[in-house]
């Protein structure tokens, strides 16, 4: 049903990279060919070689230089109207303003991303600007918004049997499953995903669902063993590819594990390791969730309660001036828990919303209704007004 994933990504001279193919073999490959493509005067071929090499940095975790990197290729491919390479370096920023936490930028250049992937004919980048903005919409927890638009694009991903675009799908309607307690469903969807990422030689998006199944079997079935097993693969492939930004998610996940099963020594160890990686490559969100387990830890290995509880405000005050709404209500209740010195029961750790109780554990997923479509929608949809363009180019230069 489904074909070997691609990484639509690496384009021109590039196309021989696979999806699994090291980011520093990709970084040095991109560089040599942008470097050739400068110096043959192709001007096109700069403007998709610049890309991969955006990429790579983004992934790598030096947001400076993919910062650099997307704009140029952006510059290029407008110098030539090369409207689908637009496109492209557009996700490429969109993407980054994400992972660093600007999330109204993030929406602006994906949703452009989007309208010029769909001018220029290149339905694969619109597909790609659409996930952005469906997945911006739910890390920011606005689950009610982008909840039908992850569930569109799985469709349409099975329907034309693309493998990596399916896991990605399943993976990001599995954690809004998890969020909202509904752990069977989670662990379902998240098992599909890495079925099909193996199968597809995915390991990338199999890494990311072995790091869900770990959450939920520590979670739902308190088996910790296990989900540190699901941990060490999912670490194994994170470290041959050099995926950064997701060995620092695994570890945090480790941490949460740990701090789950009462290992609260060890939860900080792999909390500080975290945050020291999400701190070194600039991405506030993971560095805020790394801070918040990390206090928890600290304040049930004894650290003074108002120190803590002053902690906690901090974080909660960081996360709401983000925009993640799901992460400030952790927060909320950490300091809930921790003032009245209960027990982490429930086995929620950090994550989790509900009580991992039976009458919780297959709880649907809040649906989409007509009052609240439009948000996410209608940004995903709408093509930019010229002030928004406008804007964009001003956010390029």
């Amino acid at each position: 049903m489904y074909g070997k994933a691609i990484a639509p990504e690496y384009q021109g001279a590039l196309t021989t990279l696979s999806v699994n193919s090291s980011l520093t073999d990709v970084l040095a490959a991109a560089t040599e060919q942008l470097s050739a493509a400068e110096q043959a005067g192709e001007r096109s071929e700069v403007a998709r070689c610049g890309l991969a090499v955006a990429e790579a940095h983004r992934r790598l975790g030096q947001v400076e230089d993919a910062d650099r990197a997307w704009k140029a290729s952006y510059r290029t491919a407008r110098e030539v109207g090369d409207t689908a390479a637009m496109a492209w370096a557009l996700w490429s920023g969109g993407t980054l303003a994400r992972q660093r936490g600007a999330f109204p930028l993030a929406w602006r250049l994906l949703g452009l991303a989007a309208e010029l992937g769909e001018r220029g004919g290149d339905i694969v980048v619109r597909g790609y600007s659409l996930a952005g903005l469906a997945e911006t919409g739910r890390i920011q927890g606005d689950y009610e918004a982008v909840g039908r638009l992850h569930e569109q694009l799985l469709a349409e991903a099975r329907k034309r049997g693309e493998a990596r675009h399916t896991v990605w799908a399943l993976e990001g309607i599995a954690q809004m499953h998890r969020n909202t307690g509904s752990y069977d469903s989670a662990y379902a969807m998240f098992e599909e995903a890495a079925d099909i990422a193996a199968g597809a030689d995915d390991r990338r998006g199999r890494a990311w669902a072995l790091r869900g199944l770990a959450d939920v079997v520590s979670v739902r079935d308190e088996d910790t063993p296990s989900a540190l097993r699901l941990l060490s693969e999912a670490e194994e492939i994170c470290r041959a590819m050099s995926l950064s930004s997701a060995l620092a998610y695994n570890h945090k996940m480790r941490a949460n594990v740990l701090y789950r099963a009462g290992r609260y020594a060890e939860a900080r160890d792999f909390y500080e390791q975290a945050l020291a990686r999400f701190q070194g490559m600039s991405e506030p969100r993971g560095e805020a969730l790394s801070r918040l387990g990390l206090t928890k830890s600290l304040a049930r290995l004894g650290r003074d309660r108002a120190l803590t509880m002053a902690e906690l405000a901090d974080l909660e005050a960081a996360f709401a001036r983000i925009g993640l709404r799901h992460a400030r209500e952790m927060a909320a209740r950490a300091r809930e828990e921790l003032a009245s010195d209960t027990p982490p029961a429930a086995r929620a750790g950090e994550g989790s919303p509900v009580m991992a109780t039976p009458s919780t554990r297959t709880a649907p997923m809040t649906r989409t209704t007509a009052s609240t479509r439009t948000t996410a929608s209608t940004r995903a949809t709408t093509a930019p007004t010229p002030a928004g363009v406008n804007r964009t180019e001003e956010a390029v230069r």
